[in-house]
């Protein structure tokens, strides 16, 4: 391991100063990749933890990257075609666990930051529909589902409401789900920056972690600045973990507008549509809006930022026709975000080797499991 005597031995830009390497790169215990909602309550839980320990998180952009500062900002734990859907490939134990792990996770998050910090909303969550067939078989299985969630919830999360908020070419009726919230991502991040700094974890940004060596003693880590030794390694990269880990996990980009702020929008509440592949909610006196990656899964299947015209144009039309139909409204700014996917909903949280750990694959759950997750990851080493 570095020790003070040989603390330029791993150290191949030069760069740098005494201090520097002495202060943030020497005798580093827990080395974290990634600052986003996994990592940084992994950090924060390591800290509780190992208190005495030197704990470094290595973050690639100057705001977290990937999903955790550019998501929805939905608390949600699954519509219900979302969970009907999941039922063809996890069986009722597996789907009743997630949605489990999902709702710990959310009341996990609000208890660590609170739910005035994080601008916690309980505003409902509502399923509209396009087709009526699709429709009509949620609402077959909505007393099945109920069902299988009313040890969790001890009430029916699922019921049916008439369409109040004047949407067009809709099914009449929504699918509300009474337990489903919105969150302010900004002050989410925000507060866990603040607290992981408070707490003396160092957090450097624009640093890209291109690789690691298990050395037994410890992990040598390479990244595009520097390379040095930490005893212990954890990943947290999600959309990005191809770039460092061999799992089964895959980037999947998320197209995001936002209007600018709309007089009397009446409209209140997270909204899913289309099987959840689109999604929208108020915030600000303006719709965000996001999704239409099954419009072209092969192109949004990335790790690179960006938005394409088809997604883009449809997500306005979408807006035109059947969110805003009365409304005059304008586009004010566009982003996407990186998501970890695979054909398991279950997060990705394991050993890789003697001093590497990876908390990946969020499913784009990150807002309700990644405080969970965080704090699983930590509870490996």
């Amino acid at each position: 391991m570095c020790q003070g005597t040989n603390i330029f031995i791993f150290f191949k830009m030069l760069n740098y100063s005494y201090w520097e390497l002495k202060e943030w790169f020497t005798n580093v215990d827990f080395t974290i990749v990634g600052s986003g909602i996994v990592g940084l309550n992994c950090a924060l839980e390591l800290k509780k933890k190992h208190p005495t320990a030197k704990i470094l998180v290595l973050e690639k952009g100057i705001l977290p990257q990937g999903a955790s500062t550019k998501n929805a900002g939905f608390a949600c734990f699954g519509s219900l075609s979302e969970l009907i859907d999941d039922l063809n490939t996890h069986t009722e134990e597996e789907v009743f666990s997630l949605v489990k792990k999902r709702w710990e996770g959310l009341e996990l998050l609000k208890t660590n930051l609170g739910e005035k910090n994080i601008d916690f909303q309980l505003n409902k969550g509502y399923e509209l529909f396009q087709d009526t067939k699709l429709f009509e078989n949620c609402l077959t299985r909505k007393n099945e589902i109920n069902k299988l969630l009313k040890p969790l919830f001890n009430s029916e999360v699922f019921s049916v409401n008439e369409n109040v908020f004047g949407f067009n070419n809709i099914h009449k009726n929504y699918i509300v789900n009474k337990y489903e919230g919105q969150i302010d991502t900004g002050k989410m991040a925000a507060k866990l920056l603040e607290l992981v700094l408070s707490s003396g974890i160092k957090i450097i940004n624009n640093i890209s972690v291109e690789d690691y060596s298990d050395i037994n003693e410890g992990v040598v880590v390479k990244t595009n600045q520097i390379e040095f030794v930490t005893k212990k390694i954890l990943i947290a990269t999600n959309g990005f973990a191809k770039q460092l880990l061999n799992e089964e996990v895959q980037p999947a980009r998320a197209q995001v507008l936002i209007t600018k702020p709309i007089k009397n929008l009446l409209i209140k509440g997270t909204f899913h549509l289309d099987k959840g592949y689109y999604y929208f909610r108020n915030i600000d006196d303006r719709i965000l809006f996001g999704g239409g990656r099954n419009l072209d899964f092969k192109t949004e299947e990335t790790s690179e930022f960006g938005e394409t015209e088809l997604i883009q144009n449809k997500l306005e039309e979408i807006l035109k026709t059947t969110i805003l139909p009365n409304s005059n409204f304008e586009i004010e700014h566009r982003w996407s975000g990186i998501m970890g996917v695979g054909i398991q909903k279950k997060a990705i949280v394991k050993q890789i080797s003697n001093n590497v750990f990876c908390g990946v694959r969020l499913g784009g759950m990150g807002v309700a499991i990644g405080s969970l997750v965080g704090k699983e990851l930590a509870d490996l080493v």
